[in-house]
């Protein structure tokens, strides 16, 4: 029958433990110098050696023949250990034996001189899962165990383990195997199984394994079902990968703000078969490394890949803020959040890369932080603004007539986004200094160049102009624009302001103070209004 690779190259003695080092030379001097603990605790995250590094210790504190520390695998009680044919080892799932019967039945049996070997052995896997009930039976025996008897505890959430059983074990803390010691490892046994590996498809592995032996293992048993020869091709399909070419594309796509090619890609993936859920995983791994290599001198240290692939992070980080790339980070964890909920996984995908591409939809802070870091590179992309049938006021003047009231007199009420933050104090030069007057309309019929200029000296406070109309009232442009944000800008920062009062110069032929205008409520109105109000007030007194 066949074996899987986990199985048929789990390590026997502890010098063919990968990654623990730091465990496996203390247990070996334990061992050699007898000064074995009567309770020992293993923990860390899944495939990473605790339950092989538990059979190996029971191996070698019953080993007739130990050399320095490591078992024989010789002797008559590794043999019988190592096929399961000794009772005095005994291993218990505490998934499924985690009541106070089972453990009374444990410390019962514990009692009793091993019929063969050294010690009574008993490895209890998963232990955070016994009750509470549980623990407290154990803990008698653990405190004041037989001579005979180890306990060796294993667990992978170890705050759930009482402190009073943590105090009387001793804690080995199991690492994340390195994806270099997790590839030697692939190599190794690929050598030995008669099959070829490429460099960079064990590196994939051992990254997509994410520190586990046991699952870079299975993943190889999976590819070499493909294909005797494995590359990184053969691992991304096996893996159900996106390419790493279409995870550039894709960070591309959001950089040059073309959310034209990151839908299509998104649409050839899924037609492939790719599980969204595991692209917005690789997504987040990507700009990882992006943020990385942004951040550090040598990052080479802290992220899995190959040489021509850093280069391609180091000329993303180039084009990227990092405020930008946090950004891009934060839309993906939030994608597979919701994928993780139920959601489709393609419209959350695709609604991640609209949010970064087209900020202006989200219409929040953290929307105009992300159109700064892409201003910064000059990344954004804005469409022209067309207007048909431009009125020029100088030929046809207009003799509709409305109220022009800047938006920062203090009879107004606050605007319903910004109401939090307090009006800028300006000097007397100011539009907010100016009072409420009926004026002709006075429409800028080439208000479009001013957009456009304003565009191309400054984007953030340009783009927010787009579908805006401007009205000269003598020494002052008023500014009707549609996005509540321009407001903020002009009000905060200074270079904008700078920049749209050059361009009406330029383009008007004489400098102009600026300021936002409100069109105001007509008189009847205003009487209906007030009556309404008055007949309330009466109503609820």
């Amino acid at each position: 029958m066949y074996q899987v690779l986990y199985r048929k190259y789990r390590p026997s003695t502890f010098e063919d433990v990968y990654g623990q080092e730091h465990i496996t030379t203390v247990l070996k001097n334990e061992i050699a110098s007898n000064r074995i603990s009567h309770a020992f605790l293993f923990t860390g995250t899944r495939g990473t050696g605790k339950t092989t590094c538990a059979k190996i210790l029971a191996k070698a504190v019953n080993c007739l023949n130990s050399k320095d520390g490591d078992p024989c695998l010789e002797c008559e009680n590794c043999v019988n250990i190592e096929n399961g044919s000794i009772f005095d080892v005994v291993e218990i799932d505490a998934a499924s034996n985690n009541g106070v019967d089972n453990i009374r039945e444990l410390r019962e049996e514990s009692n009793y001189t091993p019929a063969s070997a050294k010690y009574r052995v008993y490895i209890i896997d998963e232990v955070h899962m016994l009750s509470q009930g549980a623990f407290n039976a154990l803990l008698k025996t653990l405190e004041e165990p037989p001579a005979h008897v180890i306990f060796i505890l294993a667990t992978t959430e170890v705050h759930k383990i009482p402190a009073t059983i943590l105090s009387r074990c001793q804690r080995f803390d199991f690492h994340r195997i390195s994806p270099e010691d997790c590839s030697k490892r692939i190599k190794y046994v690929a050598s030995k199984e008669g099959f070829s590996v490429t460099d960079e498809a064990a590196l994939l592995i051992a990254r997509l394994s994410d520190g586990a032996m046991r699952d870079a293992l299975s993943l190889l048993d999976q590819c070499v079902g493909a294909d005797n020869e494995i590359t990184v091709d053969t691992v991304t399909k096996a893996a159900g990968l996106a390419d790493k070419e279409y995870l550039f594309a894709l960070s591309d796509a959001v950089i040059n703000c073309d959310s034209a090619a990151a839908l299509s890609i998104i649409d050839k993936l899924h037609n492939d078969a790719c599980d969204m859920e595991r692209l917005c995983d690789e997504l987040i791994s990507h700009f990882r490394n992006i943020m990385v290599i942004k951040t550090v001198k040598h990052p080479e240290k802290l992220i899995v890949a190959t040489p021509d692939e850093i280069a391609r992070f180091e000329e993303t980080a180039k084009v990227m803020t990092l405020s930008a790339i946090i950004t891009a980070l934060d839309a993906f964890q939030n994608a597979l959040s919701n994928i993780k909920r139920g959601t489709s996984g393609r419209i959350e995908t695709e609604m991640a890369f609209l949010k970064l591409i087209s900020p202006e939809v989200q219409g929040d802070i953290n929307s105009i932080l992300q159109r700064l870091s892409a201003l910064e590179n000059g990344t954004v992309t804005v469409q022209k603004n067309i207007i048909s049938n431009p009125v020029n006021t100088q030929d046809k003047p207009v003799q509709r007539r409305i109220e022009l009231t800047p938006i920062a007199d203090d009879d107004l009420p606050p605007p319903p986004v910004y109401d939090e933050i307090p009006e800028r104090q300006e000097d007397e030069s100011e539009p907010d200094k100016i009072s409420t007057t009926v004026v002709e309309d006075g429409l800028i019929g080439n208000w479009d160049e001013v957009v456009q200029l304003v565009l191309s000296k400054n984007r953030l406070i340009g783009s927010q102009l787009v579908g805006s109309n401007g009205y000269v009232k003598g020494d002052f442009v008023l500014i009707d624009a549609k996005f509540e944000q321009f407001r903020d800008l002009i009000n905060n920062i200074p270079e904008c302001k700078e920049a749209v009062k050059g361009a009406i110069a330029t383009v008007l032929g004489r400098p102009y103070k600026i300021g936002p205008y409100k069109k105001q409520i007509n008189e009847t109105a205003d009487k209906f209004e007030a009556f309404v109000s008055r007949f309330n007030n009466n109503s609820n007194n």
